[in-house]
């Protein structure tokens, strides 16, 4: 799929995510907007990984360690065949669904339980680390908040990358500048993010819009040529991308619109898509 198809698809299944929340009346849509485009070209176009190769041991493996966000991944894994779209639709966060508020392993595509921040780019580590000493050709994408930056298990899994030469493992930060309490700058300051992981010893792709599809799809191409480092791709995004009253607005982070809200996002949406 090219740039534009990519973009074309993220908008839609933003329409899906939408219908989730509202229905469902829970959800991080802020996050889950911000992230969507990430997903999207990473499922359609970068990682090897399909429903058929789900338990296959040279499987690229993805892990939402902004676990928060889980109706973005639900709905892309959906749209690729991983399980039923209708189903997730009809039964998110209801009692006994297996589609809860943070990834669920025990549906198919998910590789970890995430939600507790933190601890996505640490099991990176160790599965990237794993497919060297198996020798192993798989690939470890990671996407984290960049809230969750102040945690300090993943400063450590920055500096253990480094030291074991990960160049089999990318992260992708969520750099949206917003977390639930404020501005990420506000609340715990991370400054030059792209700068600080180049002293650790990272390969850093900084893109300069993070929902930009053709941007994303050069920086993906980029970790896959470079060798000898782990990569980062510095993602900087924009909280609620696609709904005008949503953008960058960190009520939006843990939010359910109204009727009249959810209509208009949906026109908005729509008109989006090409």
């Amino acid at each position: 799929m090219n740039a534009k198809q990519l973009k074309n698809k993220a908008n839609v299944l933003r329409g899906d995510v939408l219908d989730v929340i509202y229905k469902a009346n829970t959800g991080h849509i802020g996050g889950d907007y911000s992230v969507i485009d990430i997903l999207t070209c990473l499922y359609n176009e970068v990682m090897n990984i399909s429903p058929e190769t789900v338990n296959d041991p040279d499987r690229d493996r993805f892990i939402m360690s902004k676990g928060h966000s889980v109706e973005a991944l639900y709905a892309v894994l959906a749209d690729r065949g991983f399980f039923s779209m209708e189903e997730y639709k009809n039964t998110f966060s209801k009692l006994g669904s297996k589609f809860i508020g943070h990834p669920n392993n025990e549906l198919p595509g998910i590789e970890m339980n995430t939600g507790s921040l933190g601890h996505g780019l640490p099991v990176g580590v160790g599965m990237a680390l794993a497919g060297k000493l198996d020798n192993r050709d798989y690939r470890v994408y990671v996407v984290t908040g960049d809230g969750e930056l102040a945690e300090g298990s993943l400063w450590e899994a920055f500096q253990s990358a480094v030291h074991y030469k990960l160049d089999n493992l990318i992260a992708i930060i969520d750099r949206n500048g917003l977390q639930i309490s404020g501005t990420t700058e506000e609340v715990m300051a991370s400054g030059d993010m792209a700068e600080k992981l180049k002293t650790f010893g990272w390969d850093v792709v900084d893109v300069k819009n993070g929902n930009d599809t053709a941007e994303l799809l050069e920086a993906f191409e980029h970790c896959k040529k470079k060798e000898g480092k782990p990569h980062v791709i510095v993602a900087h995004t924009t909280k609620g991308s696609g709904v005008s009253f949503m953008e960058n607005k960190a009520a939006w982070h843990h939010h359910v619109p109204t009727e009249e809200q959810y209509l208009k996002a949906k026109e908005e949406l729509k008109g989006q898509v090409q």
